[in-house]
């Protein structure tokens, strides 16, 4: 059986998993959501990106897991992807949950573009962290009101160094045995740098008929395509 270490994007923590988390078990794996440092309950503790990382890395080897299965949504691929390769030969598969993806010497803001410049600033008017969004964010992402009720009301501000640092990769992220998951309604096409890696034998496109945080619209869909990768 696999270990499926799963990891939430900006401002959640391990409980964004809880409705995923029971179907995986029910499989008979070993599941592990992680809150990263600085967020959730883990609020206070000093966190850049590499930080991030370690907490992953640390997960992994405190545990002594094998056949890690990494899942990280949204922002959290990139301390994922960097984790996948620290890991070695403990590692699966990589699941990207409509998530960034790390490239070496670039941060999560600098592949944003515009809208990179207004995350920056963003951090510099908030003491140093992405602030918290309204519900009005969770708009057309195929989500309840009770569902976006639940993510505003459990979301943290996020370390904003975490955004800021860059990543730090050893060797070509297309190298790794990667699932991506592709949310439609958060748009119809991967980023650009997400489709290039695609382009590797090692990669695999998956879409899902819902927005951006599928761990609330679809637990059940999402922890059937986790537990595909886990079986490869």
């Amino acid at each position: 059986m696999a270990n499926l270490v799963l990891v939430a994007g900006a401002r959640l923590g391990s409980w964004a998993w809880d409705e995923v988390v029971p179907h995986l078990r029910a499989a008979g794996h070993g599941v592990h959501p992680l809150t990263l440092s600085g967020l959730a309950d883990k609020q206070g503790v000093p966190a850049g990106q590499q930080t991030h990382v370690r907490d992953i890395v640390d997960e992994v080897e405190r545990q002594d897991l094998r056949d890690v299965v990494l899942v990280g949504h949204s922002y959290s691929g990139i301390p994922v992807g960097q984790a996948a390769e620290r890991i070695g030969d403990r590692l699966a598969h990589v699941v990207f949950v409509d998530s960034s993806v790390p490239a070496d010497g670039e941060s999560f803001v600098s592949g944003l573009q515009d809208f990179g410049a207004m995350v920056e600033a963003s951090i510099a008017e908030n003491g140093g962290f992405w602030p918290l969004v309204t519900a009005a964010h969770f708009d057309g992402e195929g989500l309840t009101d009770e569902q976006i009720a639940r993510i505003v009301g459990g979301s943290t501000p996020h370390p904003g160094a975490t955004m800021t640092e860059p990543a730090i990769l050893a060797r070509p992220l297309g190298e790794l045995p990667a699932t991506y998951i592709k949310c439609l309604l958060a748009g119809a096409e991967p980023s650009a740098d997400v489709a290039e890696l695609l382009t590797s034998r090692h990669w695999k496109l998956v879409t899902m008929d819902t927005g951006h945080w599928p761990m609330f619209s679809q637990p059940r869909e999402l922890a059937q395509i986790l537990l595909d990768a886990a079986g490869e």
